[in-house]
């Protein structure tokens, strides 16, 4: 499992952040979450901090060029140097065509993007579950269909963008944590040799 410029793919519920956390451990590199870099900038009172909070607190998303901008300077870091994973952004092909530019800026390339493909009766059941467990009265059956109908929508369609680059490997997002993480690694090998 040679590469190290990753991004998972798949929707809410998949595991997408147990999984980056695993691989980012094996691997030495961060996880870059689109949530923690907005938080992260908030929490540093930088100017793009400043203009995600005045965007967040008054109920709006945050827009493209904003989510860009704090991603150059988190992949600027000293730690995503040697390699990162991206686990929540892109999530348009807008976005995903910035992140190319922006790679291409920093001179280097996403090597894989493994899509962890899942029912959305099972992810829907997986968030029920964790709502309850976490007490999250915003997630309920309602809110998830329509957070799933927007990934369909709107970051469904990277899969043909990094099908078409030829980094896109798809795998089951089923099964124990164990599993993905196993099918997720052979998928990472089958794209190295690809590469070689």
């Amino acid at each position: 499992m040679s590469a190290r410029r990753l991004l998972l793919l798949g929707p809410p519920g998949a595991g997408k952040g147990t999984q980056a956390r695993l691989l980012a451990a094996q691997l030495g590199v961060p996880v870059i979450a689109t949530g923690d870099m907005l938080r992260q900038a908030v929490a540093e009172d930088s100017q793009l901090g400043r203009s995600a909070r005045a965007l967040m607190e008054a109920g709006k998303l945050v827009t493209d060029e904003l989510v860009i901008e704090v991603a150059k300077e988190r992949l600027n870091r000293e730690d995503a140097r040697h390699g990162f994973i991206l686990d929540g952004f892109p999530r348009t092909v807008a976005q995903a065509r910035a992140l190319d530019a922006l790679l291409q800026k920093l001179g280097v390339e996403l090597e894989c993007c493994v899509m962890m493909v899942v029912d959305e009766d099972e992810v829907v059941e997986r968030l029920l579950k964790r709502a309850r467990i976490e007490g999250r009265s915003d997630d309920n059956e309602v809110s998830i269909r329509v957070r799933m109908r927007e990934y369909r929508e709107k970051t469904a369609p990277l899969a043909e963008h990094y099908r078409k680059l030829g980094v896109l490997r798809e795998t089951s997002g089923s099964g124990s944590i164990e599993q993905i993480t196993t099918r997720i690694e052979e998928a990472l090998k089958q794209g190295a040799e690809e590469l070689a």
